[in-house]
């Protein structure tokens, strides 16, 4: 029996006959949700909060609402448990790696792989074994692609390789506080990886079409509006080198990109 909300995800109709009980609900048709997909593109803030009556079919007479997740007033927003930012300033990284027998060396940096597939990473591993850096793999796409690469011993000597088990989703947040920089992917740990206000490197999903161009570049937008135009350019290099788009991999300085993780992390609260 359907609910007092009914949310739909991302335009997947329920069953008929679900809506049909819906429609003829005995307190009233449920508030109908369409759940869609985050983006930080235009339509988001003209298309939220949208009504969409259904004038025919087992759910005449009833209006579905459109609910865009996203980052500006305008939108939706984006899910933030009550006290995760309080939580996250609480936290002791070094125990929490230690109770997991991972020990960063003095001068480490910590590194998070979660990705798809991508052709990139050899030349990325490369470029953070030019520093000390400690990279903790996520089970998956991450480690398979680790284990194929080449053997460089001598010039990625100051890399190190963890595989990481798989982890619940709170302790995924963990990881994210625990870390200098987080390669994230997909749409769920990319929120995360911005309520972490640590540096982070998004891998959009990507689609045939090349759709997922303009909404990586969307976001680009908004993360970087007001940045500093050297550090914003780097960034957007290195985004676009990471998802397969043109250009040359470069790395914004680590400390002017923590503070504007962090800045935008508390505009988005």
């Amino acid at each position: 029996q359907p609910g007092d909300v009914v949310v739909e995800a991302f335009g997947c109709d329920p069953p008929a006959y679900f809506v049909e009980r819906m429609a003829q609900a005995a307190s009233g048709p449920p508030v109908w949700i369409n759940l869609e997909y985050l983006s930080a593109e235009d339509y988001v803030e003209r298309s939220h909060g949208l009504t969409s009556p259904q004038l025919g079919g087992p759910g005449a007479g009833l209006v579905k609402w459109f609910f865009y997740p996203g980052f500006t007033r305008r939108t939706g927003g984006l899910l933030r448990e009550r006290g995760l930012l309080a939580a996250r300033e609480m936290f002791e990284a070094a125990a929490w790696l230690a109770q997991r027998e991972i020990h960063p060396l003095p001068g480490e940096q910590v590194v998070s792989l979660f990705c798809y597939d991508n052709a990139t990473l050899p030349a990325v591993v490369d470029a953070l074994a030019l520093q000390p850096t400690l990279l903790l793999a996520t089970p998956g796409a991450a480690t398979t692609q680790l284990r194929r690469l080449p053997d460089k011993a001598h010039s990625r000597a100051a890399l190190r390789i963890i595989e990481l088990p798989y982890l619940t989703q709170p302790d995924y947040d963990r990881l994210l506080w625990c870390c200098d920089l987080n390669f994230v992917r997909g749409e769920d740990s990319l929120v995360r990886a911005q309520w972490a206000g640590a540096p982070f490197v998004w891998q959009i999903y990507p689609q045939s079409d090349g759709a997922h161009e303009a909404k990586l570049d969307a976001f680009l937008d908004a993360f970087l509006d007001g940045a500093e135009a050297g550090f914003a350019a780097d960034l957007r290099a290195l985004w676009h080198v990471w998802n397969g788009l043109s250009g040359a991999l470069r790395w914004p300085d680590l400390a002017a990109w923590r503070r504007h993780c962090e800045n935008w992390c508390t505009r988005l609260a």
